[in-house]
């Protein structure tokens, strides 16, 4: 499957003009470029350090979008890796909604950190502000990530749990259940988790119950293909 969420549709407006067209079908509104543009400014203004890196624990570890000049692996503490959160559009409908990663409170989440090019930082980051903050379902911050080199200044994206988007900790079996049967624009929720766990596995990053997760869609894929 070809995919559409890279560089090219993040820069040429084609993800933000897909929400624009759907909001009359999901009631979510995406943020104006002009709201996008003040928010990145303001962030980027508070950036702790001059190194920037963004940290990644979902598909920006095997589809980042942007330029980077190193990556590592990290963990960051205080926050975990969830399927919290529901998309009606992507990888869901209004009718069967999707669930994708978010980073939830509490725990830590081991994941990539992806360092922006020197003199480049706020035109990459603006990629990564374009792909994830359209809309009301992150919030950015800043984390310390501990990689094998010391520790980065990251950002990362954290859920909005004032969203009403966020479903919180599921029962499992609705997760697979999810993760398993739904598909939107961008493809099916099981092959954003296969790519998420395949990727993590390349790079040595573990997390006992995502990988649970994929073998029980695996199962429950397998069952339906055989009834």
């Amino acid at each position: 499957m070809t995919n559409k969420l890279n560089r090219e549709s993040i820069r040429d407006g084609q993800v933000y003009r897909m929400l624009k067209e759907q909001q009359h079908v999901t009631n979510i509104r995406p943020l104006t470029d002009a709201e996008r543009a003040a928010s990145l400014s303001e962030f980027f203004d508070a950036s702790p350090e001059r190194d920037v890196w963004v940290f990644g624990y979902g598909s920006l570890i095997w589809n980042p979008a942007i330029h980077y000049s190193e990556k590592r692996t990290a963990r960051v503490w205080g926050y975990h890796r969830s399927f919290c959160l529901q998309t009606p559009l992507g990888r869901g409908t209004p009718e069967n909604p999707g669930l994708v990663l978010a980073l939830d409170k509490g725990g830590s989440c081991n994941g990539m950190a992806f360092k922006l090019p020197a003199g480049r930082e706020k035109d990459e980051l603006s990629v990564v502000w374009d792909r994830e903050m359209a809309l009301d379902s992150y919030s950015a911050v800043w984390v310390r990530a501990m990689s094998p080199d010391g520790p980065v200044n990251a950002v990362t994206f954290v859920m909005n749990r004032d969203t009403e988007r966020y479903v919180g900790r599921l029962p499992e079996d609705r997760v697979v259940e999810h993760l398993a049967t739904a598909e939107g624009y961008l493809g099916t929720c099981a092959e954003y988790l296969e790519n998420t766990v395949a990727h993590m596995r390349e790079a040595g990053i573990r997390d006992r119950q995502l990988f649970r997760l994929q073998r029980l869609v695996r199962a429950r894929m397998d069952a339906a293909a055989r009834s």
